[in-house]
């Protein structure tokens, strides 16, 4: 790539990537990434003619992203509850919609002082909920050892890790006979047949992720089953779902015996998170 000033390698970026959704923002985040600054110096200093190693790595950065690799694998982070977080093609890319549940676990009465987040992938949700709880202590379990490295990293960047234990695990399985106030879980909730997620990001991440049986529901069913061996009375299980399965998890989340079910909404109006209240003294 010849030489150019930033402001032309931004209009360059921006043309090359005419098919997303936001073609000067994605341009402005690979070119910072690219010269290592950030986007408000890029804007400071538009007569800048960055160094042919900046250059190339941008182009490659662009030609990357016109072939649809999310911004996150590009850069390798993502910015979730104000948190930047490490991100790797192992882990979901935290979604804003995700903060819902961050949201609802934070409108509870009471602060939970033991936490308990299921399928924690890149740790994003354990992370925020331990970023806003000092006082609290939060276990996250992953399946996949390369997504509970990330969490694990993620818990060390962030300053958390005396607080935010990662564990590798199948659901419950890693963690005996302990009992939360308040479990969560961003479960893979997407039917295989759907076929409208396998565009932009969700195409390029993990499936085992996004994927579950009967009709989306299977490991949300399993995760409400079994928290009832891992609630302490009064505890509560918050998990999202695709914004038409609300009612099914209504109805799922009833039929264990919660109390109190409520259904939050996200930012679109659509609903994406659902919990409900264990009253019982065991299962």
């Amino acid at each position: 790539m010849s030489a150019q000033r930033i402001d032309a390698l931004l209009t360059w970026g921006s043309q090359c990537l005419a098919g997303s959704e936001s073609p000067r923002l994605d341009a402005a985040v690979l070119l910072a990434h690219a010269v290592g600054a950030s986007r408000t110096w890029l804007h400071t200093w538009p007569e800048h003619t960055p160094g042919e190693a900046a250059r190339e790595r941008y182009r490659t950065l662009v030609e990357r992203r016109a072939a649809g690799m999310p911004i996150a694998h590009l850069t390798g982070e993502r910015e979730f509850w104000s948190l930047t977080l490490r991100v790797t093609p192992d882990t979901l890319v935290p979604r804003p919609e995700t903060e819902t549940l961050v949201e609802a676990a934070l409108s509870l009465p009471r602060l939970p002082r033991h936490v308990l987040d299921l399928g924690t992938g890149s740790g994003a949700i354990a992370a925020a909920l331990a970023h806003e709880w000092p006082a609290a202590k939060v276990d996250a379990v992953e399946h996949d050892e390369r997504a509970a490295a990330v969490a694990g990293l993620n818990a060390q960047r962030l300053g958390l890790a005396d607080r935010l234990t990662v564990y590798r695990g199948n659901w419950y399985e890693p963690l005996g006979t302990r009992r939360y106030e308040l479990i969560v879980s961003n479960p893979p909730y997407i039917d295989a047949d759907e076929p409208e997620p396998w565009r932009d990001d969700a195409a390029w991440e993990p499936r085992g992720a996004l994927i579950a049986a009967d009709a989306g529901l299977a490991d949300i069913r399993v995760i409400a089953a079994d928290a009832r061996r891992h609630l302490a009375t009064g505890g509560h299980l918050i998990v999202e779902h695709g914004w038409r399965q609300g009612g099914a998890v209504r109805r799922l989340l009833a039929d264990y015996g919660f109390a109190g079910i409520q259904t939050h909404l996200d930012l679109a109006g659509r609903e994406r998170a659902t919990g409900g209240q264990w009253l019982q003294s065991s299962a």
